[in-house]
């Protein structure tokens, strides 16, 4: 077992971590203040390989694994946690289409996808069903020509909705429940989709947020991804990468907030004597930086889980989300602390990191619902050595 990162991953590390100090550091926090989408960064990245990470390289892609995709997404958190988790999830609903689509539609959209020309949401939340995503009520019904479906319903909370190009959309097909449901891949501009107002959020405002309306859009069959009834086991396959993204992308945005706490304390003084000096914020440090460590090699192990298709990879997944965004949180209020008054006022970007992690405990399924999938998979199971 070698924790350490071979030549190419740190190469991609290299790459990644130089175009975040030198293209999103220093817009960062413009883009936070004034709801920035930045395309033209995204397309930037895109020319890097940063939009095409799963993509195959023949389909215009880097092919990467998880554990590759996770140490790049991880170094461009660090900048900007909210524009590189848009990047992730374009990735996720890009991924999905080069994974189950037709090869003319593959032909119609990863190129320009993969290079940053065209961008991707992935549409699953609706505003009944959140935590019971199989609860979703978007119908999708065949036309009587057989060649087409029609899409009625409405979508919740997308990312990236109204400035995006395609939109993955799961939607029923057939009875209630899981096996019920197909994704499809439908371009955002097609006749009958129309989106609700930005949303105004505590955190992640360099990404626009919004309802997406489906009123009798129809689109060709080919547009399925995979087979009908699929749709929803694609759906979680891809939130299996999606919350390794979410949970690496808490991970660098707190790492960048623990830096600046450690310098912080050398340069503060107080009561005589730098804040380094004081034990009681030395033992919060070496507690930070454990803690971020344990739950950066708890991401790794899960990608790399997900990388071999281990039977208990979405397992991991979810002790992995649960447990890095919840830290990523936590280091980032302690770095703020540290900082004091500073730490809460716009001049530094502890407020920031804080208000964009804040929602990772929320979406690609509550830390609540990654209690709940691995209480399930444990009581399930007879008593093992399985997580040794």
């Amino acid at each position: 077992m070698d924790f350490e990162l071979n030549q190419d991953q740190r190469a991609y590390q290299q790459a990644a971590r130089t175009f975040a100090a030198h293209e999103m550091h220093v817009q960062a926090a413009q883009w936070d203040a004034q709801a920035i989408f930045p395309r033209e960064l995204i397309a930037h990245a895109g020319q890097l390989g940063f939009c095409g990470l799963y993509i195959a390289q023949e389909q215009g892609g880097m092919g990467l694994s998880r554990l590759d995709a996770a140490i790049i997404l991880e170094e461009l958190a660090r900048a900007c946690p909210s524009t590189t988790a848009y990047i992730s999830i374009h990735n996720m609903a890009s991924a999905m289409i080069a994974a189950s689509a037709t090869p003319m539609l593959q032909a119609d959209w990863l190129p320009a996808l993969a290079s940053g020309k065209k961008l991707a949401s992935y549409c699953l939340t609706e505003a009944g069903a959140g935590s019971d995503a199989a609860a979703l009520c978007t119908s999708a019904s065949r036309t009587s020509d057989g060649e087409h479906y029609m899409i009625n319903g409405s979508k919740a909370f997308i990312s990236g909705a109204g400035a995006t190009d395609v939109l993955v959309v799961m939607a029923r097909t057939g009875a209630a429940g899981a096996d019920g449901i197909s994704a499809f891949a439908i371009a955002a501009d097609t006749p009958g989709i129309s989106f609700g107002r930005k949303e105004e959020k505590m955190g992640w405002n360099s990404q626009p947020t919004r309802s997406i309306h489906f009123d009798h859009v129809r689109i060709h069959r080919s547009q399925l991804l995979g087979r009908e009834g699929q749709g929803f086991q694609l759906a979680m396959r891809g939130l299996d990468g999606g919350r390794i993204n979410i949970a690496t992308c808490s991970i660098g945005a707190a790492q960048s907030a623990f830096n600046s706490a450690q310098k912080y304390m050398r340069e503060r003084r107080q009561f005589g004597q730098q804040l380094a000096a004081f034990q009681g914020l030395q033992f919060k440090l070496a507690d930070m930086q454990t803690e971020l460590v344990a739950a950066r090699q708890m991401v790794r192990l899960a990608a790399t889980k997900l990388d071999h298709q281990a039977e208990n990879a979405s397992v991991y997944c979810a002790m992995a989300k649960r447990l890095a965004t919840d830290t990523g949180f936590k280091v980032c209020d302690e770095a703020l602390q540290i900082h004091g008054g500073y730490g809460y006022i716009r001049e530094y970007p502890l407020e920031r990191y804080l208000r964009d992690l804040r929602v990772h405990q929320i979406l690609e399924g509550t830390n609540e619902i990654m209690r709940v999938i691995v209480a399930r998979h444990l009581l399930k199971h007879a008593v093992s050595e399985e997580f040794l």
